[in-house]
């Protein structure tokens, strides 16, 4: 049976990765402001953001006397290319589990398409992540704070800001799309669906908006990872599933836990062998996410392909060595492609993008089951609704709603729903990337279109393009940038009739 900490690591995922450009002040009454310089990964220039902090009320959706509260909420504001005078656009990325910093440094297609539509760039930072505290260091206290943690709170903190940007903007007029990877390409499609009067269109890539209550099988994920080290190479998808058995056997030495700390030359000595189970887990799942075809520094520093470089590890070490080593000698790649790493942390690490939060959301309302069958290279294990309510009553004192997602926002029959009331929304996604499997994958109608690569990662079509970008995703984007080209006709073309 798969534990609760074990389930938490399996949902905890998504984002995104790119550039942006440097952009002149905008002032906003009411609003604290400073200077944020990122430099992007794959050019020596340094790209200024405007930071600012929006007062945001607690409570959207209850007039409590607690509900008035405010907390100031971060986002970043780039106006280089803006033409407000012609009603350009605003392009808005709806941000996730995480610091919205990370978000707008690695979100480059964004900013490669603002020249072209004149477009203002707004990256809104998700509450209770980053510096958006609503109770600052007291927020993760308890579920009497927790509590304002949901995405119905997140997408209306993003209308009433956008709201309040266009009008102290004198923009009324300038059409809004909203963009977002993984989560935050959830709340994307969600956010166009809820407030269709704010934005005209969503651009949502690898958003897993179907993998809840039991519309994707719940093996289908950790299936998909195991299928892409397959594709790679037979015998390193063997020598991965293998490797488990191998490290339970080893812990059961009396001197186990210092044979598995020599073995994956570990800093300090474990405290516990999961340690190294969930450190190989890690590196195999994310690598399997990023698995990107150019070098990239999303997660970690990797290279172009980073599953086929794993594979080839594998399938180059003799035949006598253990498959245990085996596996450590590709996880290693993840954690120390750049050779600098001279032993490895295995236990307390940090949580330097700032996804604590996630958990919450997992226990409440962002129920996804996962399990691992077995023709996946990872131990079977299943997944019980109560098993998994009663932990986390324990951690928070709260059980989890997980028909809740499916209630607010639908999922089942969606290609029959949103064709009779939906509109303009992209859904792309690569079937390399593990969360595709609970993604939109055929189109709905003319204007609700899914955009499907064989070869393509965890919201790859969001990254900068670089000049050694494949053909399939070149393509991608052109296709991307031509829908939103007509969402913008239509509109303008409405706008002069009325």
């Amino acid at each position: 049976m798969a534990s609760f900490s074990s389930y938490i690591f399996l949902i905890i995922l998504f984002i995104i990765s790119v550039g942006a450009s440097e952009i002149k002040s905008i002032y906003l009454p009411g609003t604290y402001q400073s200077s944020l310089l990122v430099k992007k990964h794959d050019e020596k220039t340094k790209i200024p953001f405007k930071t600012h902090y929006f007062p945001q009320i607690l409570d959207h959706f209850t007039f409590l006397p607690r509900s008035s509260k405010v907390f100031y909420q971060k986002y970043l504001i780039n106006d280089q290319y803006w033409h407000k005078e012609g009603g350009g656009p605003i392009f808005v990325y709806t941000g996730n589990e995480g610091n919205i910093d990370w978000f707008a440094v690695n979100t480059g297609f964004m900013v490669d398409i603002a020249p072209k539509f004149n477009a203002l760039l707004l990256f809104i930072e998700h509450r209770f992540y980053g510096d958006s505290m609503p109770f600052g260091n007291n927020s993760y206290k308890s579920a009497k704070t927790l509590g304002y943690l949901n995405s119905q709170q997140a997408l209306a903190d993003y209308a009433v800001l956008i709201r309040s940007l266009k009008q102290n903007l004198s923009s009324d007029s300038s059409p809004v799309v909203v963009f977002g990877g993984s989560y935050g390409g959830m709340l994307a499609a969600w956010f166009r669906l809820k407030y269709p009067h704010i934005a005209i269109g969503a651009v949502a890539s690898s958003a897993p908006i179907l993998q809840f209550d039991k519309i994707t099988p719940w093996s289908s994920f950790y299936d998909a990872v195991s299928q892409d080290f397959k594709d790679a190479s037979l015998n390193c998808y063997k020598v991965i599933k293998g490797s488990w058995a191998e490290l339970d056997a080893l812990s059961t030495h009396d001197d186990g836990l210092i044979e598995v700390s020599k073995l994956f030359r570990t800093c300090k000595a474990l405290h516990s062998v999961y340690s190294a189970r969930d450190w190989l887990w890690e590196a195999f799942v994310y690598t399997a996410m990023v698995n990107y075809p150019t070098e990239a520094n999303f997660m970690m520093p990797l290279p172009a392909y980073p599953v086929e470089e794993m594979c080839k590890i594998i399938d180059g070490l003799p035949k006598g060595a253990s498959k245990l080593s085996k596996a450590f000698a590709a996880a290693s790649l993840y954690y120390n492609y750049t050779q600098t790493e001279k032993c490895f942390n295995l236990e307390g690490g940090t949580d330097s993008h700032g996804l604590h939060g996630w958990d919450w959301q997992a226990c409440t309302e962002m129920v996804m089951p996962m399990t691992c069958s077995n023709e996946s290279m990872f131990p079977p294990s299943s997944f019980s609704y109560k098993e998994f309510s009663q932990d986390c009553k324990k951690q928070y004192g709260v059980k989890p709603r997980p028909h809740w997602i499916t209630t607010e926002f639908g999922g089942y029959r969606i290609e029959q729903v949103l064709k009779r009331f939906g509109s303009n929304m992209i859904f792309s996604n690569g079937m390399q990337d593990p969360w595709s499997r609970g993604g939109v994958l055929k189109n709905i109608s003319s204007s609700i279109v899914a955009l499907v690569t064989q070869k393509g990662a965890h919201h790859v079509d969001f990254r900068s393009e670089t000049k050694n970008d494949p053909d399939w995703l070149i393509m991608q984007r052109k296709q991307e940038v031509a829908i939103i080209e007509k969402w913008l006709e239509e509109y303008y073309k409405d706008l002069k009739q009325n």
